[in-house]
Formats: structure tokens, C-alpha cells, sequence
């Protein structure tokens, strides 16, 4: 598989006894089939789909070594026969799929969320309720042979190779932290004394499975904590996992408990790389893998064409589009599905215990359960609102056959995803509307833009028939002056720009609040847009001059003075993502809003806001306020098609409008599209 486009990117790697079809490795993600009931089937048939898409080399979420290892009480683990017997449906799955997969180890270490952990040192996580146990030397090298036994096993079971996790914060990386690692034996104080684990957990692999079987490190290169490993450490220990027996050196960036973000929307694409182009210049004889924020061809290609990386390693980007490095190879780049790195359907999942899918690609995780079949007698179906709903449920029901005309009132197709591209960090949110665009033209979709409708204009067109996915109307809270010429609503601002003064308060705080607020408060270019800048302000040291490559954070210029306000007295933006919440919050501190729950309004009037706050009256004297203070359904025409007897189906912010949810919106469309 050739391109003119990505020559390097396609380009097959030769590892000596086997050789990679291409540069892209599907990076390791934890799925949460792994513990389902008849879990290995539909890991196999995703799997699959992403080796018939493509991919050189996939890597498997971690699977414990031992029990003590698993990072829940119920997780997966490998250490048994009849576990490896499970396995063999995703290898052949793979194989047959025309790709090669490597299965991670991984033990949890002190991010074991269970009481039988253990650690190097008995020191708690700070994102971890559970405190470890530290190993005894005998817990050590039992250790070590569950991981040789592990890998064999996974060799019985068909896997082309083993992951080794080395890096994130898990319990090989503790041993190679002096953060984490206490110890004043032979495997502590040193760095040759804190490398022993991982060299002897490689080279005890190494003997089990012989010659001919790939064993990839994941070796912590950049840690993002106080009293992390020092550049010298990490390239210390390069050239000795490649002296014992290492195949490939993948690329781990920060800690689970780093204060720095990695993979959220915000960062910038492909915002580590130097750091993998910083070990290529160490001399190390053995290829290397670049990774996180790398979803475009484009992107990947450069990296490998200027020497940064001999492989990159994208892993939600596969789970967006299955057929990514296939679109990229037929010069259809534009067809990619791209990867939003929102976490909302991943990561946010797997760390409730729920299985993992993808907000752009809900058949990701469900590729035996949601099938799109052609139907045996299509129907006409009308559409009414192009926002994620609609365009979803648009293209997954002209995939099976149906003619369907997709109707907005608006110019543009999109909805509200139009407003959420223009937040500083969002602006990948306008890959998903190219995407859809170009799926509804491929498909036949007939687009009906600038057309409002009514019960009467759609019975006329004799649909059979019609799915309302006309989304919302922001709610207007009863407080007193709530016409004030001062008073504004998001859409005022994100939709219509109008004129926004230095000082602003924002009467809501949910995950629309947080947008105008980071909207409002950011000045000049996104810094998303810009890498040197995102590192400053985050405090990233491409110098690693410091354990673990920390600095002191640039702080950002606000343009505004920014109250974010809401009437609840939980932390503002509890209910915003698990796993991107955090940087929401941080990135509006260091602009300088003031966030404050607990909040009664009073008034507005020329002098401003007037609200109670613990008890006492107070006046915020703003130039605006910013109504940002819920949604209510825009249920305007579904009893008029009703008493038409027409057949209606709401989807999307018309059916919930609980805080806008595009996650939500885009799988009902697909589920509605696969039962009609």
C-alpha cells in the first residue's frame, strides 16, 4: 500500500524477522469489553475492522500480569491457559484482517483501584483512594516471571508480540521514579538500582519467547510531575532496554495524576513529538514511536518525513475512523472521520466502568450490536434540523438505502457544533461538520439549506416518515430586568457576535458557560493553535532540565474580567467531563474568572448584576450579562405533525435537553437510522 500523498507514512517497517505493512500502530486502549460478557467476540470483530482499515500494527488495552496488577478488582488479566484460549478470536480476527497486533502488559501498581495493591513504596496516589503495599523482593521477582508468563501465554494465543507499559505512572514507571520509589535495596537510589525492573521484566520476556516475536517498551520520556525521571534517565535507559532485546520504543507522555493535559482537545496536535525527535538524536539503534494529538495523515506524515519518529501511534483517532490509514492511502483524507478528542464516549466512559465508544463513530466497541443493513424497501424520509442529530441520522439511514432530505431553517449545516468550533481548544469541532458534509453528498442526501418548515410544508412532501432533530432554545431564567439592553444570550455572542464589553458576568456554569467563558476571556489566537505557547503556558520545559520537565507556567493575558456564576453550591463545572473537566477549570483560573457557586440574582439594571453570595448583597458593575442558563426543547412542530397523522420521532437536544450532549445526539440518530 502505496501513496504519493504520505510516501513515509505508508512506507512498510522492516523489524528484521517481520516486517509492518506501514507506520501506524493503533495505540493501546482500554475498551472495557475486556470484561464483558461475550466481550472477546465483539473485541474481535473491533479489532478487525480497524486491521481491514488498514493499521500496521494494533496494541491491545493493558492486561494484568497477576491479580495484584489489575487496575479494578474485575479487570483483566492473563496468566491462565484458558484466558489465552479467549484471545485467540481477536488475533485470528486480526490476522484475517491483514494486520499484526501486540498485546499490553500492564500492572496497575499504586493505580490499582482495589485494597490488594502494591507499590515500590507504601505511597498513596493522589488519585487513588487505595494506598499500596510495598513489594517484598519475593512479590519483585514473582512479578517479573508473571510477566515472561504472560507474554508467552499472549504468544500461545497468537499475538505477533507484547507491550510492555513503561510509562503513565504504572508500576514499572514508580520503580523508575524517584517520586514513587523510596527504596534503599538493590532496587532503589540508583538509577542502574531503579532501571532493574524494567530491564529484568524485558529480558525475562525476551528468554520466553525467543527471537522472532516483537516486544515493544513504553518508556516514560516526559513525566510532567515534581521528582520525575531526568532526560538522562530516560535515555539511560533506552540504549539498555534495546541492548536487552527491546524491538521498538514507544513514546509515554505525563503521569495519570500530571497537572498537565496530553490528550485533550486543547492540546495542540501533535504537541509532543519533539520529545520522541529529542531521543531519535540519542543514537538509539531500534525504531521509535511517536504519539498523542497525531489524527491527520498530514500530520503524521511530516513528523516521520522530518526524522521525528519512525512510527506513529494514534489510538482514538482509530476508534473515529476505523478506516483511516485506507481513506489516507486512497488520496481521501478529506473522507476521515476525524478524532474531536473530546473523551466524552472513550476515556470519560472507561473510567465510569461503562464500555467505551467514540461521540463521532458510536458504532466504535459496537460493531456486532449496531449494523447498518440495507433495507428491502426504502422509505422517504424528511429530516428537520442539520445539527448532529440530523446529519447523523441523515447519513446512516441513506447508508441503508433510504431516500432522505435533510431540512434547516439555518444557512449552514451543523447546529450548534457551529458555535462550539469557535472556543479556543475547539476547533477540531469543524473537522466533524467536513466530515459530515462530505458524507452527505457522497450518500445523496438531498440538503435542503435556508428552508424553515411547518407541519404543512412537510405533510405536502408526503414523507413517510419524519424525524424532528430541531434541537433547542436557550432558557431565559425569571429575574428581575432580564430585558436589560445589558443582558445577552450564548447565542447573541457565539451565533450572532455581537459587541461583548470588558467586564461580563455569566449566569450559568455548565458546559456552556465554561465556552463563552474561556470564549470570552482568551485573547489573540487560540494557544491550541500554537505549541510553543500551549508548552509555556502549561510550564512544559522542552529542555528537560528538571526531573520530570516542569517550569513555571506562563501566565495566559485575559481580555476580559469574567464572573462565571450559577445558583448550585457544588464546585463549579462538577458536571463537566471526568477527564477533561479539570483543564476547563484550570485554563479559566489562570485567565483569571471568578467562579463562584452558591449565587442568588437579584437584578439587573444599570448598575449591573445584583446577586446574594454567602449571605451578603453584592453589585458585579459589568458591561454584560451572559445568559448561559439551560436549554429547553424546541418542540414547536411535533403535535402539529401529529394531528396530521404523520409518523414523528424526536432525536438529539428535541428529545433530552439536559446541557447539550452530542454524544447522546449522534447515537440516537445512528439507532434510530438502524431500526427504521
Amino acid at each position: 500500500m502505496t501513496s504519493h500523498a504520505y510516501p513515509h507514512l505508508l512506507a512498510p517497517l522492516d523489524l528484521g524477522f517481520t516486517t509492518l505493512k506501514n507506520r501506524v500502530l493503533m495505540g493501546s486502549m482500554h475498551t472495557g469489553l475486556e470484561e464483558e460478557k461475550d466481550g472477546f467476540a465483539k473485541m474481535a470483530a473491533f479489532y478487525r475492522a480497524r486491521a481491514e482499515g488498514g493499521v500496521g500494527l494494533i496494541v491491545t488495552g493493558g492486561i494484568a500480569p497477576n491479580f495484584r496488577g489489575r487496575l479494578a478488582p474485575f479487570g483483566s488479566q492473563l496468566s491462565f491457559g484458558f484466558q489465552a484460549r479467549k484471545h485467540r478470536q481477536v488475533t485470528d480476527a486480526v490476522h484475517q484482517g491483514g494486520s499484526k497486533i501486540c498485546l499490553q502488559i500492564l500492572h496497575a501498581g499504586r493505580y490499582a483501584y482495589h485494597p490488594f495493591s502494591l507499590a515500590p513504596s507504601a505511597k498513596k496516589a493522589p488519585i487513588n483512594p487505595f494506598k499500596p503495599s510495598a513489594m517484598s523482593v519475593r512479590q519483585i521477582n514473582s512479578t517479573i516471571r508473571a510477566y515472561a508468563k504472560t507474554a508467552a501465554l499472549a504468544k500461545k494465543a497468537g499475538y505477533d508480540g507484547v507491550e510492555i507499559m513503561g510509562s503513565e505512572g504504572y508500576l514499572i514507571n514508580q520503580f523508575l521514579s524517584e517520586r514513587t520509589n523510596e527504596r534503599t535495596d538493590d532496587w532503589g537510589g540508583s538509577r542502574e538500582n531503579r532501571s532493574r525492573l524494567a530491564l529484568q521484566i524485558v529480558r525475562a520476556v525476551r528468554e520466553k519467547v525467543g527471537l522472532h516475536f516483537i516486544i515493544i517498551f513504553r518508556l516514560s520520556m516526559l513525566e510532567l510531575v515534581d521528582k520525575g525521571m531526568t532526560w538522562d534517565d530516560a535515555v539511560y535507559l533506552a540504549h539498555a532496554l534495546e541492548k536487552a532485546g527491546v524491538t521498538l520504543i514507544n513514546t509515554g507522555i505525563g503521569w495519570h495524576e500530571a497537572r498537565v493535559p496530553t490528550i485533550v482537545t486543547s492540546v495542540p496536535r501533535a504537541a509532543f513529538s519533539w520529545v520522541t525527535a529529542k531521543m531519535k538524536a540519542e543514537g538509539l539503534g531500534i525504531p521509535l514511536i511517536t504519539t498523542n494529538r497525531i489524527n491527520d495523515p498530514q500530520v503524521a506524515e511530516s513528523l516521520l518525513a522530518n526524522n521525528e519518529a519512525d512510527m506513529v501511534s494514534m489510538a482514538r483517532p482509530l476508534l473515529a475512523d476505523p478506516d483511516f490509514v485506507n481513506k489516507a492511502a486512497a488520496g481521501k483524507a478529506d473522507r476521515i472521520n476525524t478524532c474531536i478528542a473530546c473523551n466524552q464516549a472513550c476515556l470519560n466512559h472507561v473510567f465510569e466502568q461503562k464500555r467505551a465508544s467514540c461521540l463521532v463513530n458510536p458504532q466504535a466497541c459496537y460493531e456486532t450490536e449496531l449494523i447498518f443493513k440495507t433495507v428491502a424497501k426504502a422509505k422517504r424520509i424528511g429530516v428537520v434540523g442539520a445539527g448532529p442529530a440530523g446529519m447523523a441520522f441523515a447519513c446512516y439511514a441513506a447508508e441503508r438505502g433510504h431516500q432522505v432530505v435533510l431540512m434547516d431553517a439555518a444557512a449552514e449545516l451543523g447546529g450548534q457544533f457551529n458555535y462550539a468550533k469557535q472556543i479556543p481548544g475547539k476547533e477540531e469541532f469543524a473537522e466533524t461538520l467536513r466530515y459530515f458534509k462530505n458524507r452527505l453528498h457522497d450518500l445523496g442526501v438531498e440538503v435542503r439549506l435556508n428552508s424553515q418548515q411547518s407541519a404543512d410544508s412537510l405533510a405536502a412532501n408526503g414523507f413517510d416518515e419524519v424525524v424532528l432533530a430541531t434541537g433547542i432554545l436557550p432558557r431565559t431564567p425569571a429575574i428581575d430586568g432580564i430585558d436589560h439592553p445589558k443582558v445577552l444570550s450564548y447565542l447573541d455572542v457565539l451565533r450572532d457576535h455581537q459587541p461583548v464589553g470588558p467586564s461580563v458576568a455569566i449566569i450559568g456554569a455548565g458546559g456552556i458557560g465554561f465556552d463563552v467563558a474561556e470564549y470570552l476571556a482568551e485573547s489573540g489566537p487560540s494557544a491550541s493553535q500554537d505549541k510553543d505557547r500551549w508548552l509555556a503556558q502549561w510550564g512544559v520545559d522542552k529542555t528537560i532540565q528538571q526531573p520530570g520537565g516542569l517550569v513555571s507556567a506562563k501566565k495566559p493575558q485575559a481580555a476580559r474580567q469574567l464572573w462565571l456564576l450559577q445558583r448550585k453550591t457544588s464546585k463549579v463545572g462538577k458536571g463537566l467531563g471526568k477527564t477533561s473537566g479539570w483543564v476547563h477549570r484550570q485554563t479559566l483560573k489562570e485567565l483569571g474568572v471568578k467562579m463562584w457557586a452558591g449565587v442568588s440574582y437579584q437584578r439587573i439594571d444599570d448598575a449591573g448584576l445584583h446577586i446574594i453570595k454567602d449571605g451578603e448583597a453584592l453589585t458585579l458593575a459589568v458591561d454584560n450579562v451572559i445568559i448561559c442558563a439551560g436549554q429547553e426543547p424546541n418542540r414547536q412542530l411535533q403535535q402539529a405533525l401529529l394531528s396530521r397523522g404523520l409518523s414523528v420521532h424526536l432525536i438529539g437536544g428535541v428529545d433530552v435537553a439536559a446541557e447539550l450532549d452530542a454524544k447522546r445526539a449522534i447515537r440516537q440518530g445512528a439507532e434510530l437510522a438502524a431500526s427504521l
